[in-house]
Formats: C-alpha cells, sequence, structure tokens
C-alpha cells in the first residue's frame, strides 16, 4: 500500500454509494473520471459525516474538486495476475458544478480523526471487481 497527497478534478461517472462499516461509520464511494479520454477512472472515498454530506449532495455527471490521500493496492486476481487500484481516500471534496448548480458550491471536508479508524478492514471492503476499469 502506498500513501500520497492528491487533488484532482473530475466527472463523477457512478453515484456515490453509502454503507456503513461494523461500528456503525458511514462510508460512500464514487468513481470520477479524471481525463477526456474516459481512460483514467479513481475510486473516491470518505468516511464519516463527509460521506453523509456527499450521499445527500454529490450526483453522477457532477464535475467535482477532490483532495485526499492517493492510496494504491494490489491483488491478485483468480488467474494469478496482479492488479492495482488507485484509490483516493477523500479529506474534501467540492462541487465544481452539476445537476443542481448554485452560485456557491459547497466545500466540505472531513473534521474526524481517521487514524482510529482500521484502514485494511475498510480497504477490503471497499475494493469491487465491477468498478474497476482494467
Amino acid at each position: 500500500m502506498t500513501l500520497a497527497r492528491a487533488f484532482v478534478t473530475g466527472l463523477v461517472v457512478k453515484a456515490p454509494e453509502k454503507r456503513f462499516t461494523q461500528n456503525d461509520m458511514a462510508i460512500a464511494s464514487f468513481t470520477v473520471n479524471i481525463d477526456q479520454n474516459n481512460e483514467t477512472l479513481l475510486r473516491v472515498s470518505a468516511f464519516g459525516q463527509l460521506a453523509d454530506n456527499i450521499s445527500t449532495t454529490i450526483a453522477q455527471g457532477d464535475s467535482v474538486a477532490v483532495e485526499g490521500r492517493l492510496q494504491v493496492n494490489s491483488y491478485k486476481l483468480p488467474n494469478g495476475k496482479d492488479k492495482r487500484v488507485y484509490e483516493i481516500n477523500a479529506n474534501s471534496v467540492e462541487k465544481i458544478s452539476g445537476s443542481t448548480s448554485s452560485s456557491q458550491a459547497p466545500v466540505f471536508e472531513d473534521n474526524e480523526n481517521l487514524v482510529s479508524v482500521n484502514q485494511d478492514e475498510i480497504a477490503q471492503d471497499l475494493i469491487d471487481e465491477d468498478e474497476i476499469p482494467f
């Protein structure tokens, strides 16, 4: 697993999906296209209050700016090939434009301490092979 800081803008191509951990912490994840050729898709995940805000305000087709940690997860497919999944664990998400335009797009920031979250437990839950573009 590799961690780095990332800031990306892109188009939401898969609407946010909200679910909960065993400890009732909200998790929202969605997919963002960050290039015009639809070749670079990133999964974005958020936790807690940020996840709640995203699930109610972000929709497919919205343009968003995401800031967070870039995480690279590797795993083996049943056929033995190695795969890498690139994901951003969001600290903030800003809706730039979308279906419900307003003069001021809301900015959401995660103010919770994510150090207490077991990232390995959550990461297993976040990898969905149907969303991986390769």
